[in-house]
């Protein structure tokens, strides 16, 4: 028997019994899914209080912060929304009881994490440095510069070539070789009117 304590999202509910029990065992805790429990599945909130790091709880967790963090003086400016260590939460907070915030994820393109519960088009929870190419306020809008036929789009001209079918590079390749040809026919033309127009006027022995 002990007092209750409280609870987490998860349903888990702490109990503690400084009477009866010695110490290192007088806090404990009653998993909400017994099925689906390990150390792990206790809320971060919860887990300094569990092992004897604080005795606060998180109901008084404000209070207790705004206490100790009023006897450290300030060493320089800051526009820092928090006053504490801490740190930085993401949106799906205790998501399907979930911590670890790196496993809510998606398994593949649009189709979600059924493991965790994170449905298709849902956002990755897991934080992403800005820069990176997981990050969406990274990601560059998709600007296509012309389209094949079947809508086929393409964005540059590596592109446009890698979508071509085998019929069309074939196709495509032919032209090139039509174009070389045509151009060096010219040349060829050009190049006996030279000659010729030399010849007219008396530039002598001319050695083709």
């Amino acid at each position: 028997m002990g007092t209750y304590m409280g609870h987490d999202g998860a349903g888990n509910r702490y109990y503690e019994n400084r009477v009866d029990y010695p110490f290192g065992q007088h806090r404990w805790v009653e998993p909400g899914d017994i099925h689906n429990f390990d150390s792990s599945s206790i809320a971060p909130e919860w887990h300094g209080w569990m092992t004897s790091m604080n005795d606060q709880t998180p109901s008084v967790e404000e209070e207790f912060l705004a206490e100790r963090t009023s006897h450290v003086p300030q060493g320089c400016r800051s526009d820092a929304g928090i006053k504490s260590n801490v740190g930085h939460q993401e949106p799906y907070f205790n998501f399907h009881a979930l911590h670890n915030q790196s496993q809510i994820r998606s398994r593949g393109y649009n189709i979600g994490n059924q493991v965790v519960g994170l449905p298709p088009n849902a956002p990755d929870a897991y934080y992403t440095q800005p820069g990176s190419p997981y990050n969406s306020a990274s990601l560059k809008e998709f600007k296509a510069i012309g389209e094949h036929s079947g809508g086929r789009v393409y964005k540059s001209q590596k592109w446009a070539e890698r979508l071509l079918t085998a019929d069309e590079k074939a196709s495509l390749e032919a032209q090139r070789i039509q174009v070389a040809q045509d151009t060096l026919n010219k040349a060829k033309t050009g190049g006996a009117r030279r000659l010729a127009a030399l010849r007219a006027r008396g530039a002598g022995t001319i050695v083709e």
